[in-house]
């Protein structure tokens, strides 16, 4: 395509191994670790993505005249709407009891990631911004080419929000829970920021955990060996095989993360007596720690909020960082000082008459959800004179 005079080439790839990762990562970014070219491919060389997974890679790219690759969009074509925690089954359903045919679609997302970041990926410079449109426009145009149903964009900064709300998609608004380092020295200086009654309700299940025989090993860079691996993936496998039936990730992609990410990687083992019971794999960012995956053989009382929430505080605490992410769904989280922030995805639909029938139920959503916040933040932990509520970043 032709824009004011300069030839821009976009085209999509089967393959995130055809892009060199310096070129892909120069518009992607270091800040957060999910949409860099190391654990993109990590995802389609060990098979979590690709194949019968029902995620088919189809990364779109935006090309300037002389080759040099401006801005880029992980994009996948999809079977199903499962591992997107952006739910549309119901849209689904109701198309395709209408006549209509709601797969393939396209996902504008990391695929089994509920992590806000960058989707509309820019190299850095005056020209960002125009890229941003053109990007925006050309996922349109893509949809309309492959013949999809629908193209869906998830847990969106706001910059990329607008500019496909602008290009004609719909946004819809959700919300997880993030827990916020306002300058605290140790996790006792955050626990002083909590009501009397919530400080002594982590301060027991803490001991609950110690006193079970527990002992906390959080893991990074060189520290975490094949053997770590195994022992997280065997806990991680169990626990997926109880929620949903199978586990999107296969043992050969942590190899490759602790291969190619290991400093962006903490991983929190849980042992009694020497044996691993228990574990939650998080990742790095530049200000953020992202809680990701948890596995765990059996059940022990409180070892899910060890590991996951006040492991991982501890550890942001210490280097430092903003914000721990620990994603969606779990009221519980609140009360252990993870506090709901809104998150918003952008859906483009080619059949008018669903567009209209989603249109109309964004409308209605919008506001509960926007309510379901509040409620959620009135509910905090935190002293009056301490942290805020919910709402935005």
């Amino acid at each position: 395509m032709a824009d004011d005079g300069e030839r821009i080439e976009a085209r999509l790839i089967g393959r995130i191994a055809e892009v060199p990762a310096a070129e892909w990562d120069a518009c992607a970014g270091t800040a957060n670790p999910f949409v860099t070219h190391g654990f993109l491919a990590a995802l389609e060389e060990s098979g979590s993505v690709g194949g019968d997974s029902g995620w088919i890679p189809r990364h779109l790219l935006i090309e300037d005249g002389a080759g040099r690759l401006m801005a880029a969009a992980p994009l996948y074509l999809k079977a199903h709407s499962y591992g997107e925690y952006v739910f549309d089954h119901g849209w689904a359903e109701a198309y395709e009891r209408a006549g209509g045919q709601y797969y393939p679609k396209l996902q504008l997302s990391v695929p089994f990631t509920p992590v806000p970041g960058p989707r509309l990926l820019l190299r850095p410079g005056d020209e960002a911004g125009r890229y941003r449109d053109v990007l925006a426009a050309t996922l349109v145009a893509a949809a309309e080419q492959l013949k999809v149903s629908s193209l869906h964009a998830t847990f969106l900064p706001e910059e990329d929000a607008a500019a496909l709300a602008e290009a004609g998609f719909l946004l819809r608004h959700g919300y997880q829970f993030h827990w916020r380092n306002r300058g605290y020295g140790s996790f006792d200086a955050f626990l002083g920021d909590l009501s009397s009654r919530k400080r002594k309700a982590i301060k027991r299940e803490r001991r609950e955990v110690a006193a079970a025989g527990i002992a906390l090993k959080p893991l990074t860079g060189r520290d975490i060996l094949e053997k770590h691996w195994d022992a997280f993936f065997h806990h991680y496998q169990a626990i997926s095989d109880r929620k949903w039936g199978m586990p999107y990730l296969t043992r050969g992609f942590f190899s490759l993360l602790g291969e190619r990410m290991a400093d962006r990687v903490l991983l929190v083992l849980a042992e009694r007596d020497g044996r691993v019971v228990g574990g939650a794999l998080n990742l790095i960012g530049s200000e953020r720690l992202y809680g990701r995956n948890w596995g765990a053989t059996g059940e022990i009382p409180f070892l899910h909020f060890e590991a996951c929430y006040y492991q991982a505080i501890e550890f942001a605490i210490a280097r430092g960082l903003q914000v721990v992410e620990a994603g969606a769904q779990g009221e519980h989280k609140v009360q252990r000082g993870y506090l709901p922030v809104e998150t918003v995805s952008a859906h483009w639909i080619a059949d008018r008459g669903l567009r209209s029938a989603v249109s109309s139920f964004l409308k209605r959503e919008t506001p509960a959800v926007r309510n379901e916040i509040a409620m959620l933040a009135a509910e905090s932990p935190f002293r009056k004179d301490g942290c805020e509520g919910g709402g935005n970043e």
